[in-house]
């Protein structure tokens, strides 16, 4: 596919050498001697993505939706959610059967659309994942808060939240001290972090289906009336805030690279672990508002708050301790993401080499690890939970976007390659993904399109002055 060098240069940006010059699909799985280890089989991929998937969602957001915008329709906010992510999903599958590489979205989108849009999705994710990370450690922070006055520590309130969330709040020290402990059991090694997140998770579904069996018992019918006190609007934008909880698995394909029959479980791990995450999800959304009128949900730690007040209080602390290892799974997840879609722009030469060398011996990306620690630890210690999941919110839905329309593409412009798993129905899946992602997005407030904007305007800048002239797909570029 070498194109004339006698092509004008103003031609050739435009064209499959310039902008949309793309990734191979026929390359080795393996990334040879600087790649990252094969270790993990489908359970453990199952893991890494319910680690994603059930975390502040069930621990924290799902209170925060029912009790400022959607009330027990919160039922409705995940049910719009999850059918959202489910047609995502399909695609996701599809891509991680036909890439086994580390990247998700940005690698699919390089491959099948060109390196604009996968820089583009890249440089979104690299600021989605991270924020994500901040809002999961908020969220363990609010459980954590709980335990301690539980047990009748009188702690400064200038460590306990963020600028304006509380009288005398400065930074949210518990969540930014998480962020950093997470970088540091990443920087270990793959094989040491699988079975830490393993794990929590078999931890956090104990408690999960411990919360489940016990708040049934105490479910009162009138609690669930009016259904939609903020009206069906409420319940739809409640839906873009709870769709940051129904994704997981999209941070698991980030780790494809460190996937064992990476073509063949990959796609099974995204579906298995999005059916058990929404039956979880609407299991919980009942009980929880069932226990308690949505207008008397305590924000930062729901369901403890809730067993309190239906006379629980020692299983509400119970739950909180399982809270805090629980949610710490998701945020664990994301930022294994984050840091192997990193390398893989870094690999590329979209951004400094530098960040694609790993550790000699543990073979993971520390030189990444340790900025998207510290830079998350500073979202988390300073910026509001729900201002931080908006945040991430829209970032993820436009990778949605690309992806399914990705699909539709691929299926015409290369219908050849052998997929190990196909989206059913396309494009009827694939727009149905896109149109609600879409129509999610619209809900978000103004202040979140202005971040996401200059975030990405940055991002332009960034790819014009250094990622396309360092590209390792560009034939003109200087070896270093």
């Amino acid at each position: 596919m070498p194109e004339s060098t006698t092509i004008r240069p103003q031609a050739k940006l435009f064209s499959r050498s310039g902008l949309f010059r793309r990734k191979s699909f026929e390359g080795p799985e393996d990334a040879g001697p600087g790649g990252l280890p094969r270790t993990m089989g489908l359970w453990q991929l199952v893991s890494l993505s319910l680690g994603g998937l059930v975390g502040a969602g069930v621990f924290s957001l799902a209170g925060v939706v029912a009790n400022q915008q959607a009330g027990p329709g919160v039922m409705i906010s995940f049910l719009i959610a999850i059918v959202a992510s489910s047609a995502a999903a399909l695609c996701y599958a599809e891509f991680a059967g036909l890439i086994p590489r580390a990247g998700s979205a940005y690698t699919y989108s390089y491959a099948a659309l060109g390196e604009i849009a996968g820089w583009l999705i890249g440089w979104d994710l690299l600021l989605e994942y991270t924020a994500i990370v901040a809002v999961v450690a908020i969220a363990v922070s609010g459980y954590l808060s709980y335990v301690v006055e539980q047990v009748g520590l009188d702690l400064p309130s200038w460590m306990l939240g963020a600028p304006g969330t509380g009288p005398g709040h400065r930074v949210d020290l518990f969540a930014a001290l998480l962020c950093l402990l997470l970088a540091f059991v990443l920087s270990r090694g793959s094989k040491q972090s699988a079975r830490f997140e393993t794990a929590l998770v078999v931890i956090k579904l104990a408690i999960v289906a411990l919360v489940v069996v016990a708040g049934a018992f105490h479910i009162s019918a009138g609690n669930f009336t009016p259904f939609l006190p903020y009206g069906l609007g409420g319940a739809v934008a409640g839906a873009a805030t709870t769709f940051f909880a129904v994704y997981g698995y999209d941070a698991m394909t980030a780790a494809a690279e460190e996937s064992v029959e990476a073509k063949r479980l990959l796609p099974k791990a995204i579906i298995v672990s999005l059916a058990i995450a929404a039956v979880i999800y609407l299991l919980v959304s009942i009980v929880l508002v069932g226990m308690q009128r949505y207008d008397q949900i305590d924000t930062h730690s729901p369901f403890s708050s809730a067993l309190a007040a239906v006379g629980l209080a020692g299983l509400g602390t119970v739950v909180a301790v399982g809270g805090i290892l629980g949610i710490t799974t998701s945020a664990f997840a994301n930022m294994l993401a984050v840091s192997r879609i990193w390398f893989a722009m870094s690999r590329d030469g979209l951004l400094p080499r530098y960040f694609a060398r790993t550790h000699p011996r543990r073979r993971v990306p520390t030189r990444v690890i340790w900025p998207v620690g510290i830079g998350s630890a500073f979202i988390a210690g300073f910026l509001p939970i729900k201002e931080a999941a908006d945040l991430t919110n829209i970032g993820i839905l436009a990778a949605f976007v690309v992806v399914s329309i990705a699909v539709i593409v691929l299926r015409r412009t290369r219908p050849d390659l052998p997929r190990s798993f196909r989206t059913p129905w396309v494009p009827v899946v694939p727009l149905v993904g896109v149109a609600f992602a879409v129509w999610l997005i619209a809900n978000l407030d103004a202040l979140t399109w202005l971040r996401f904007a200059a975030w990405m305007v940055l991002g332009l800048v960034v790819y014009a002055l250094f990622g396309f002239r360092n590209s390792a797909e560009n034939p003109d570029r200087e070896e270093a």
